[in-house]
């Protein structure tokens, strides 16, 4: 049996509230890639788009004490970092013992980085997230309004339901969320830490 991760909030996830993810999954990792990889990048891309992946860094969301995301309205909340953001929704779930659906092409993620793990063969969602966290709320909507205030990108991406199947809604149909796995940045980072 999985017992509640100790946090420093001390919220709680209820069925029917939303899952939003504020900032970019994987963006860190894109950041990472393109200066470890630089190189093997400039085949494909120009030195101006290099640049300019480069500097998404200050679109990563400054890791805010958990009074900011309560004052936003967030319940719970739950930084991605290693694993990514679907490490980040198993864990958040998994803490409560509670389900969740959620769909997997809501989530936020760059162009940027999305080109970056095409050609790295890589999966931008279980890639190193830092600046990208997962939240719930009773209103996912007004939280991403609040957000939006502070210049930080919010989506609601799914919600929280009863039982504890963890469901992925993609275009062809719903699967479920496989356990996390090592995260991707270490196929071509081995000595990589944060």
């Amino acid at each position: 049996m999985m017992r509640r991760i100790e946090r420093e909030n001390t919220g709680c996830l209820s069925p029917g509230q939303d899952l939003v993810v504020a900032g970019y999954a994987g963006l860190a990792g894109m950041v990472i890639l393109v200066r470890k990889r630089l190189r093997e990048l400039s085949d494909w891309f120009s030195d101006e788009y290099l640049k300019e992946m480069d500097e998404c860094r200050r679109l990563m969301v400054q890791d805010y004490a958990g009074s900011f995301w309560r004052e936003l309205g967030a319940v719970e909340w739950e930084s991605a970092g290693e694993g990514g953001i679907l490490k980040a929704i198993w864990d958040l779930s998994g803490a409560y013992e509670m389900g969740v659906e959620f769909f997997l092409r809501k989530i936020p993620i760059r162009q940027e980085t999305i080109e970056v793990c095409e050609r790295l063969e890589l999966n931008p969602y279980r890639l190193y997230s830092a600046g990208c966290v997962l939240l719930a709320a009773d209103n996912g909507g007004k939280l991403v309004d609040k957000l939006e205030k502070y210049n930080i990108p919010g989506q609601v991406i799914g919600r929280v339901n009863t039982g504890i199947a963890r469901e992925v809604i993609v275009q062809d149909g719903r699967g479920f969320l496989e356990r996390p796995q090592p995260d991707e940045i270490w196929k071509l980072i081995p000595d990589f830490s944060r």
